[in-house]
């Protein structure tokens, strides 16, 4: 009897022994109390965070932003006045952010693939213009070029009665670029509609196209048939809407434009100096995509009739894609990070605007907790939009 018991606590401690060995549990178990130690970390900063602001008599919490921010915000998307709240002053600062981010990735991405295209170019000037290009800007730092853009537009640039007209209509100054745009008319809300039709087109024909190369190997023309869909369908909803053509243009009017659109000094430099530091990473990036493919490809597709800018479009491009997203999708984090340095020329970009709260509120956590939130949402979904993309392009194996 004293023998079968004995036997079964030994069975019992070999189990207990195999349970622990088990490498899946003890991993487990090890992320629990990983986790765990995280968490009474984070609780024990908060909680003597919370009581020291308490003993210093120190406002915490959110109820600061329905107070009236009281200070005014140079740009806006939105109307926005010195009466409204501060969550409202930091949604101005927010879109702004993204008024940047969004217009510098779309021309750091055209300026970046024409420089890595032409940094490959077969004519030498061209291609020594291009890495030129590409050294300098990436050597020198991008608060300099910013600090350079900004210089240039107040120091450099007369005042607006002196203004620099390169082309009628377009005026440069001191107090930035203005030039002619479309009065507002109906028709235009229409021709928005109509180009959003015909984006939807293109992209079912563009699916249409390929799944028709691919089964019987003939090339449908989706560029310049989507060019013309893209631009058709709003003119043609303008010349019905009784073809507007009146145009709001600039006027000097004491010591500024009034009419048409300006676009300010900060915000100008501000994209210049982003778009041309980031465009010369893009560069190399898309270089070292297409060195990626092999001379084979290049070879066996022209050796079938197709001309250099098919073969570019056709064959290169897209096996350099999967090579290019992975590290462009780093540079576009980049862009977006690297705006928050527009406090330095003063553009009212959400950390310029945040700060401004902070300095008046004297939250700081607060304030810094938002800043860490709102770039934490646009990294997320930047990142989340090119894995998306970057899946949509990967090869897939039959």
């Amino acid at each position: 009897m004293m023998q079968k018991s004995m036997s079964t606590n030994s069975a019992l401690d070999t189990e207990k022994t195999a349970f622990l060995n088990d490498p899946k549990i003890r991993a487990a178990l090890y992320q629990v109390a990983a986790i765990g130690m995280v968490g009474l970390l984070g609780y024990y900063l908060f909680s003597n965070t919370v009581a020291n602001l308490h003993r210093q008599h120190i406002a915490t919490g959110f109820n600061f932003l329905s107070k009236e921010a009281s200070f005014e915000v140079g740009e806006s998307l939105i109307e926005y006045s010195a009466a409204d709240p501060y969550v409202k002053a930091l949604l101005v600062g927010v879109l702004n952010t993204i008024k940047v981010a969004f217009i510098g990735i779309v021309l750091t991405v055209i300026l970046g693939t024409f420089l890595g295209i032409a940094r490959l170019s077969k004519n030498w000037l061209v291609a020594k213009l291009a890495a030129v290009y590409i050294e300098v800007m990436q050597d020198i730092p991008i608060l300099l070029q910013l600090f350079f853009w900004y210089s240039f537009f107040y120091d450099i640039l007369p005042a607006p009665m002196d203004a620099i007209e390169p082309i009628a209509g377009v005026f440069m100054s001191n107090r930035g670029l203005a030039f002619a745009v479309p009065e507002w008319h109906p028709a235009y809300d229409y021709m928005a509609v109509a180009f959003i039709a015909g984006g939807i087109a293109v992209y079912f024909m563009h699916r249409w196209a390929r799944k028709r190369q691919e089964n019987t190997g003939q090339i449908f023309p989706v560029f310049s048939v989507s060019c013309a869909i893209l631009i058709g369908l709003p003119f043609f909803t303008w010349l019905f809407a009784g073809a507007p053509h009146r145009m709001s243009v600039p006027v000097l009017e004491g010591f500024n434009y009034q009419g048409g659109l300006n676009i300010s000094p900060e915000f100008g430099a501000l994209l210049l100096g982003l778009v041309i530091y980031t465009a010369a990473f893009v560069a190399e990036i898309v270089r070292a995509g297409i060195q990626a493919i092999s001379k084979g490809q290049t070879e066996a597709a022209m050796a079938i009739g197709l001309r250099p800018a098919q073969v570019l479009n056709l064959v290169i491009l897209p096996q350099a894609l999967r090579v290019i997203i992975p590290p462009l999708t780093s540079q576009m984090l980049n862009l977006t990070k690297n705006s928050s340095l527009a406090v330095a020329i003063g553009f009212p970009d959400f950390v310029s605007v945040a700060s401004t709260t902070i300095n008046q509120t004297g939250q700081a956590i607060e304030g810094i907790s938002l800043i860490m939130v709102v770039y934490l949402c646009f990294s997320l979904l930047t990142s989340l939009f090119m894995n998306w993309y970057n899946k949509k392009m990967a090869l897939v194996e039959r």
